[in-house]
């Protein structure tokens, strides 16, 4: 089931200056390049549907039954299908109606009636204020063209008492850590933004009127070739991965535990934040 969005306007819609919205158009438009095509295998991708992380979400909305719950860029829908059983209602918000196409289906596969799709950037939402009793977002946010803004509109949307829980690839902070990461994240995704490190990311939510609730830092083991095949990686950069990792100092090589066959380790972050 979708949704339309209301015509009234509201604070997201209009709060950038024209050329900044054009480039937030025009990266908005990489992204759904990038994913559209790939959906159903982020559906299957085990790294995507399972997860430490993934169960701390679900954990959150069991402790808020009759809760309305936003996925934000929910991808193939797992914190969807995790949450939907626990709450009043799930509203799987994302950039790619083949994203949520996906969602729709698998929903209907598995009787989760109370999920709906709705089409939409993160920097706008097109939801009054004070919609929801949850926000979460998996593994979307290091693509958004504005974070803070992002930020911004999910406080905004959410209700008085409300939480925000967001998991994304982590930066350490470390500036040669960071720029490797950063430059095998674009090699295989051109949609890519970036990695944010946990200072900046509590910067950013404090600008947005945000506290943080709580903090958990882990790791996530990749397996290089399903990490490029799910993103259909050109093999041009799929080999310049593969040399930047072999020509890095050891201590990246270390610190991202890469293997002869390219597989590595990334920092992974999971932050709760109220309002205040």
């Amino acid at each position: 089931m979708s949704e339309t969005p209301p015509s009234a306007s509201h604070p997201g819609s209009s709060s950038a200056p024209e050329a900044m919205q054009d480039t937030h158009h025009a990266h908005n438009a990489v992204v759904t390049g990038q994913f559209g095509p790939q959906a159903s295998a982020y559906l299957t991708s085990a790294n995507h549907a399972q997860g430490a992380d993934l169960e701390q979400l679900a954990a959150i909305a069991r402790a808020h039954p009759g809760a309305q719950v936003l996925d934000l860029g929910c991808g193939a829908g797992h914190v969807s299908f995790f949450a939907a059983p626990h709450v009043a209602r799930v509203v799987a918000y994302d950039l790619s109606a083949d994203m949520l196409g996906v969602v729709a289906g698998e929903a209907t596969k598995r009787g989760l009636t109370n999920v709906v799709t709705q089409l939409g950037a993160a920097e706008s939402l097109p939801f009054a204020d004070a919609s929801f009793d949850l926000v979460f977002s998996r593994y979307s946010a290091h693509h958004w063209a504005d974070v803070g803004a992002a930020l911004r509109e999910m406080r905004r949307v959410l209700k008085p008492g409300g939480r925000i829980a967001i998991c994304d690839v982590a930066s350490t902070g470390r500036p040669l850590f960071d720029t490797y990461l950063q430059a095998v994240e674009v090699l295989r995704d051109t949609s890519h933004v970036r990695n944010y490190a946990a200072g900046e990311w509590l910067t950013m939510a404090a600008g947005a009127g945000l506290s943080l609730a709580s903090l958990t830092l882990r790791t996530l083991d990749l397996d290089f070739t399903t990490w490029t095949t799910r993103m259909r990686t050109p093999a041009p950069m799929q080999v310049a991965i593969r040399a930047l990792q072999t020509a890095m100092a050891d201590d990246v090589r270390r610190h991202f535990r890469i293997q002869d066959d390219g597989s590595f380790t990334l920092d992974t972050l999971t932050l709760e934040l109220v309002v205040g």
